[in-house]
């Protein structure tokens, strides 16, 4: 069966033409009158294209478009790239027990991160050309998940929602010490010691990043109160109130996953509370997708609910409180790709044309696995004692700026008259309506 044939039978969602290299137009599937339907038409520039692409998908897809071997002709990458997943990902090869073992054995390898082996896998990506980021992202350089608390927002005012409820999640309070694990241009510690009186060390292992940070933080006339390292979480040592990590879990390595969660508990003061940001999969455990491993995350990994629990149980941490986002992804990587847009012409020249399909490609593919579910952002809110926070959600939605500035260390509920409770657990409130603190 030729890659056409097999075509005609898998596309049965939305309609795609394709203009062959020798001009011929071929239309699979039909777009259904009243129904949401991408429609596109994919121009092949070679022969041979579309059987290539479909010996291996989730990595040929990307590299012949990187290559120049295909175009859009009518319609979007996006377009095409949500009808190309919704009908390939129904359809699943069989797998014979090679294809099996190598799977296996790449997975073991892409799990194991060692710290020289994570500053490699970072500098890949983080140490690119800031003028990119800057270009792309926010004003603040906020290279996470936005919070969009309505679809209306900008892509700023989504990125300050995030930390609001960051810092409401961390239930801080003025005079404390929290760690940023992962702190990139120091945007998250910026937000927060501007709304609290608390300082931050923040940790990356990119190096560019630490510089933009530092410059940045004195251009915030706070380098009194944040302190910006480029080091490995491994190799820090103290004790903070508070532990965030944003955007890096992704970055650890399955086998270090115990050995993180392990640092941010000894890292913890034992009225502590943590929060991790990561990307995660709503399937169970898989490998990276080729493509993205190979030109944008070397080392990368999303983990699975399964496996961030199974970790946190080999540590000292309660879980007090999951969330799952879903589409504020998908709208963040669309804004990013928008901003990219408007800058491409400029890019082409600088880095050349392959060099801006990869990132578009980067963009919109990652948007369509948010868009379907299969990639989630996971907010673990993590303490030393179960009753460090409060024990319903109210707190968090209190404030109608997104609870930025919220002072929640909650305060213990009374022991039981058997002496149960943990001598050390710390004082909190029988309410769940903190103080309001700065911001």
């Amino acid at each position: 069966m030729n890659g056409y044939e097999l075509l005609e039978r898998l596309v049965q969602f939305g309609e795609l033409t394709i203009i062959d290299h020798d001009g011929r137009r071929i239309t699979f599937g039909q777009k259904e009158s009243g129904r949401d339907e991408p429609c596109v038409t994919w121009r092949l520039n070679k022969p041979g294209v579309i059987n290539h692409i479909l010996t291996n998908p989730r990595l040929n897809l990307g590299e012949t478009y990187m290559n120049g071997n295909w175009d859009i002709a009518q319609g979007t990458l996006h377009d095409l790239l949500s009808i190309l997943r919704i009908n390939l990902e129904s359809s699943v090869a069989p797998r014979n027990g090679r294809a099996t073992l190598m799977s296996t054995m790449g997975r073991i390898l892409q799990s194991w991160n060692s710290i020289r082996t994570s500053y490699r896998n970072v500098g890949h990506h983080y140490d690119l050309d800031e003028v990119l980021f800057r270009a792309c992202l926010d004003d603040d350089l906020h290279y996470s998940c936005a919070y969009f608390e309505h679809p209306q927002i900008t892509l700023e005012q989504a990125q300050r929602a995030k930390c609001d409820l960051i810092a409401a999640k961390l239930c801080l309070e003025d005079g404390q010490h929290v760690l940023d694990i992962g702190c990139g241009w120091g945007s998250l510690a910026i937000a927060l010691c501007q709304a609290f009186d608390i300082r931050v060390t923040g940790l990356t292992l990119s190096h560019k990043q630490m510089q933009t940070a530092r410059a940045r933080v004195r251009a915030c006339g706070l380098e009194t109160r944040i302190d910006i390292r480029q080091m490995d979480y491994r190799e820090h040592t103290g004790r903070y109130d508070r532990v965030v990590s944003v955007g890096m879990f992704e970055h650890v390595g399955k086998r270090n996953y115990t050995t993180l969660m392990r640092k941010i508990s000894d890292s913890l003061t034992s009225e502590g509370v943590a929060l991790l940001h990561t990307i995660g999969s709503r399937l169970p455990p898989a490998p990276t997708n080729a493509w993205i491993r190979r030109h944008i995350f070397p080392g990368g990994y999303l983990p699975s609910l399964s496996e961030v629990a199974q970790s946190v149980e080999k540590s000292h941490l309660h879980t007090v409180d999951v969330e799952i986002w879903r589409e504020h992804y998908a709208m963040t990587l669309a804004a990013w790709n928008a901003n990219f847009q408007r800058h491409r012409a400029r890019f082409v020249h600088e880095r050349g044309e392959r060099f801006c399909r990869m990132w578009e490609f980067y963009l919109v593919i990652s948007q369509t696995s948010f868009e379907a579910g299969i990639t989630t952002v996971q907010h673990w809110q993590l303490a030393r004692h179960h009753l460090a926070v409060p024990i319903t959600r109210n707190y968090l939605y209190q404030d109608s700026k997104g609870a930025a500035g919220i002072t929640a260390q909650a305060s213990l509920l009374k022991a039981t008259a058997s002496g149960t409770e943990d001598s050390a657990a710390p004082q909190a409130a029988r309410s769940d309506h903190p103080q309001q603190g700065k911001g």
